[in-house]
């Protein structure tokens, strides 16, 4: 058999385990020990085995994935999310369409001590998804601003998916974030103006007017303070060199928990669940780390990724372009993968081929707005139909709404996505500009 057609060989398996149900960590560990045995046979194969999971798992900067984990863990049992909530609404709600504008905000605040998309979606879905619909929102724009809202979870820093992508391809993650804060906060205004064109287009969707919304107070103030001291001390610290990313984590999880502690909402139950969630969450990112490591290995024999980078690096056309045809199939793989799994798979084949081509950028510079790029392709995928991961657990929540009307109330935010995505790859500097104060 060809190197090309086994590299496809391993990849036809792992999407045949998928298709059966197979959970993707072991779908990916299957397929790369096949083509691993086809390779060298049983005894390397065995030897690879007996030091895989420590070579990958030695790694201190690690240790970063379940503390942000639990950090989003306290601040979702901890009833911050109602308080960020009640807080944007009253911001926006002179606008029309003000309470779908909130709810964004609200998630973008969110994401900024949580790190995960689902979460994200899920806390502030069971918030704001009932007051939406107490003033008149329809299901379809509810569903689709709150599914839309979730992936800033991962777009505003902290962010797992790009912690990982910085520990696959040995960048700096306080770099990496500064990266990420303004093309999510891009994501975040491109949202809400997405949101203001929608209900003017299609009136019906959103009241006219909201009514019986609380108004600015001391008690609204106070109750987002503990968020903004927690976002401050964290990001504060990492960026003043106080502290590194990791150490960054273990300070967020006190300064979080001391948060959820002070609002009494944070029973023994609940510090428990957090605990369990943060173990079962980090289980499955590991678990998913030794699939792509496995499959990876077999991937590199094959050395096709290497030919891949060769054959792209003689081709006469644009660096941009290859960007462009590797984030269309970015979008094409989120139809059937999550965001964490494509990352581990692609990064280690892609990230080489960037690299070999000329941006007019420094080596640094290059793997970081690359980051960040694959980092707002991937939030895609968690959109799009067929599968779009946000749009179910939304949808689940919000159980009188067909999963037909929520896959049509995304489709103005992944519009958004297009453009902003556009944007930053026609404009790097975008990405770049905060990284010069990074030291």
């Amino acid at each position: 058999m060809s190197p090309l057609a086994l590299a496809l060989s391993i990849f036809g398996v792992m999407l045949a385990l998928m298709v059966v149900r197979v959970p993707i960590a072991a779908a990916m560990f299957g397929a790369g020990a096949f083509g691993y045995l086809y390779q060298v046979g049983l005894p390397p194969f065995l030897n690879n085995l007996n030091g895989l999971a420590f070579a990958r798992f030695a790694s201190y900067d690690l240790s970063v994935i379940p503390l942000f984990i639990l950090m989003g863990n306290f601040a979702t049992q901890g009833g911050i999310s109602k308080a960020l909530f009640q807080f944007a609404s009253v911001l926006m709600a002179r606008f029309k369409g003000g309470l779908a504008m909130a709810a964004v905000a609200a998630s973008a605040a969110f994401g900024a001590i949580c790190g995960s998309s689902i979460a994200t979606a899920a806390t502030i879905t069971s918030v704001a998804l009932p007051e939406m619909k107490r003033h008149g929102y329809s299901g379809r724009l509810a569903t689709g601003t709150l599914a839309a809202g979730g992936t800033l979870g991962i777009l505003i820093p902290p962010s797992v998916p790009l912690v990982i992508y910085a520990i696959l391809t040995e960048q700096n993650i306080a770099k990496l974030f500064a990266a990420a804060t303004i093309p999510g906060i891009i994501a975040m205004l491109g949202y809400m103006i997405a949101i203001a064109i929608y209900v003017r287009i299609r009136p019906g969707h959103a009241p006219d007017h909201t009514v019986d919304l609380p108004k600015m107070s001391l008690q609204a103030l106070l109750g987002v303070l503990p968020i903004a001291i927690v976002f401050l001390v964290v990001f504060g610290g990492i960026y003043g060199g106080l502290f590194t990313p990791t150490e960054g984590a273990g300070v967020g999880v006190a300064c979080t928990f001391l948060a959820a502690l002070l609002k009494r909402e944070l029973t023994l139950e609940k510090i428990k669940q957090c605990f369990l969630s943060t173990a079962s969450a980090s289980a499955m990112i590991f678990m998913i780390f030794i699939g792509a490591d496995m499959m990876n290995t077999a991937l590199a024999l094959t050395q096709v990724p290497g030919q891949l980078a060769g054959l792209i690096q003689g081709w006469n056309v644009s660096p941009y372009m290859v960007v462009a045809g590797i984030l269309l199939f970015y979008v094409v793989l989120g139809a059937v993968m999550d965001e964490l799994s494509m990352i581990l798979l692609t990064i280690p084949i892609f990230f080489p081929v960037i690299m070999g081509l000329d941006f007019g950028m420094s080596q640094e510079h290059t793997a970081i707005w690359f980051g960040i790029m694959v980092l707002m392709t991937v939030g895609f995928g968690l959109l799009a139909p067929p599968v779009g991961l946000n749009v179910y657990v939304v949808n689940g929540l919000a159980k009188d709404v067909p999963i037909a009307e929520s896959y049509k109330g995304v489709m103005p935010f992944l519009a958004s996505d297009v453009v902003r995505t556009t944007l930053l790859l026609v404009f790097p500097p975008i990405s770049l500009w905060l990284v010069q104060f990074v030291g």
